[in-house]
C-alpha cells in the first residue's frame, strides 16, 4: 500500500541531494573553465556553460513532465538521478572546453527530478495538507542550495575540482538509490487508462483557467528573476555600499543566502497556514509582502540593511512556490500534473536565464538599486492578475450555468 508521508520525505531526501548536487557545481564552473586553458572570453565561456544547462532543461523537462504522466512518475525519478549522475561523473574527466560546454547541455536533456517529486506527491497528497506538504518539499531544495556551495568549496579547497563533480555524482546516485528502494507507486493507480487518453488532449482543455495557469507559471519565473538577477552584481553592490569593507566575499555570500535562511524557517508554517486560511490569501499576501520588501530595499543606504532587508524577503518567498504548486494542484487536472509541473519548472529555468541578464542590463543603464523596484513593479502586477484570475474561476464556478 502506497504510504504518502513516507513518498513525501523520501521525495525531500532525494530532492535535497539533487539540490546540494546542483549548487556544489555551479560556483566554480569558471575556475574549470580557466583550468581547461580558456585564456581568451573566459567570461563569456563561463556564462555559456552555466546557461546551456538551463536553457536546454527549460525546453527538455515538459517533455518529460508528459511521459511521467502517462507511464509514472517514479521511472522518471530514477531516470532523472541516474542521468544526471552519469553526466557530471563524466565532467570530472574533460579535457576540453568544447567537451565542457556539451556535457552540460546534456545534463538539462537528463534534468527533471524536483518537478517530477512535486507531481508524484500532489497526486498522492490529500487535498486540505497539501499547502503544509508542497512547504516542507520546499525546504529540501533550499536547504540543498544552501548546502552545496559550502561543501563544494570544502572539497574544492581539500582535494580539488574534478572531486566536486565526482562527489556530486555520488550524491545523486543516492537519490537514485532511495527513490528505487523507498518510493512506492501504485501501477494501477498511478496513471489509469482512462488518464492516459486524456494526456493526448492539450492541457489548455485540462485546467480550470488558462489564464491563472500563465498567471502562475509567469510567477515562477519572475520569483527566479528575483533571485537571480542580484547575485551576479550582489558582490559589487555591496562594494558600492561600503567600499571600505574588509570581507567583502564572505559579507556578499551571506547577504545572498539570507532569504534561502528566512525561507527555510519560514516555509513549512506558512504553507500550513495556507491550508487553514486558504492557498490564494498566503499567496497573494505573499506576493505583496515581497514587493513591499522589493521596494523598501531600492531605498537602502547600507550593507546591514542590505542584509536585514534580504533577510526578511525569504519569509515571502518561503511561502511562494508551494503557494504556485497547491494552487497549480488545485486548478490542472490529475492527469497532467507532470506537464504543468513540467512547464513551472521551465518557467523557473527561464527566470534563471533571463534574471542575470536583466540585473546587469539594469544595473549598467540606471543603477544596481533599480533593480529592486523594477520587479517589485512586475510582481504587484503579477499578484493583480493572479487575484483578478482567481476571481474569475470564483465566479465561473458560482455562476446559475455551471450550478
Amino acid at each position: 500500500m502506497v504510504n504518502w508521508k513516507t513518498n513525501l520525505y523520501t521525495c525531500w531526501l532525494g530532492c535535497f541531494f539533487t539540490g546540494i548536487a546542483i549548487s556544489m557545481v555551479l560556483p566554480f564552473l569558471p575556475l574549470l573553465v580557466m583550468k581547461l586553458g580558456v585564456n581568451d572570453n573566459e567570461t563569456l565561456w563561463s556564462g555559456l556553460v552555466f546557461s546551456i544547462t538551463f536553457l536546454v532543461s527549460a525546453i527538455a523537462t515538459p517533455f518529460w513532465g508528459k511521459l511521467s504522466d502517462r507511464y509514472g512518475r517514479k521511472v522518471m525519478l530514477l531516470r532523472a538521478s541516474l542521468g544526471m549522475s552519469i553526466v557530471i561523473f563524466c565532467q570530472a574527466f574533460v579535457s576540453d572546453v568544447w567537451q565542457l560546454l556539451a556535457l552540460r547541455g546534456i545534463m538539462g536533456i537528463t534534468s527533471g527530478y524536483i518537478p517530477t517529486a512535486i507531481a508524484l506527491i500532489g497526486s498522492q497528497i490529500p487535498a486540505e495538507r497539501s499547502g503544509w506538504g508542497l512547504s516542507v518539499l520546499s525546504t529540501a531544495q533550499i536547504s540543498g542550495v544552501l548546502i552545496g556551495p559550502l561543501l563544494g568549496g570544502f572539497i574544492a579547497d581539500t582535494v580539488n575540482i574534478s572531486a566536486v563533480f565526482i562527489s556530486t555524482s555520488v550524491l545523486l546516485i543516492g537519490s537514485f538509490f532511495i527513490s528505487m528502494f523507498l518510493i512506492k507507486e501504485d501501477k494501477q493507480q498511478a496513471i489509469l487508462p482512462k488518464e492516459k487518453e486524456k494526456t493526448r488532449v492539450s492541457w489548455t482543455k485540462q485546467v480550470s483557467s488558462v489564464r491563472l495557469i500563465i498567471a502562475l507559471l509567469f510567477a515562477s519565473m519572475l520569483i527566479q528573476v528575483i533571485n537571480s538577477s542580484i547575485n551576479p552584481i550582489l558582490l559589487l553592490y555591496v562594494k558600492k555600499l561600503d567600499p571600505l569593507l574588509d570581507n567583502l566575499a564572505f559579507t556578499s555570500g551571506v547577504i545572498s543566502a539570507a532569504p534561502g535562511f528566512s525561507a527555510l524557517f519560514a516555509a513549512p508554517v506558512l504553507g500550513k497556514l495556507g491550508d487553514r486560511l486558504g492557498i490564494p490569501k498566503i499567496l497573494f499576501a505573499a506576493l505583496l509582502f515581497t514587493a513591499v520588501i522589493l521596494f523598501i530595499t531600492f531605498f537602502a543606504t547600507s550593507v546591514v540593511q542590505l542584509g536585514f532587508l534580504r533577510f526578511l524577503l525569504g519569509f515571502g518567498e518561503g511561502a511562494l512556490f508551494p503557494c504556485i504548486q497547491s494552487l497549480l494542484l488545485q486548478h490542472t487536472d490529475r492527469s497532467i500534473y507532470g506537464t504543468v509541473f513540467g512547464y513551472n519548472q521551465s518557467s523557473i529555468y527561464i527566470g534563471n536565464i533571463v534574471g542575470p541578464l536583466i540585473g546587469s542590463y539594469i544595473a549598467m543603464l540606471f543603477d544596481f538599486n533599480y533593480i529592486f523596484l523594477i520587479v517589485a513593479v512586475l510582481l504587484i502586477i503579477n499578484a493583480v492578475n493572479i487575484y483578478l484570475a482567481q476571481r474569475g474561476v470564483l465566479d465561473k464556478a458560482n455562476s446559475p450555468a455551471s450550478s
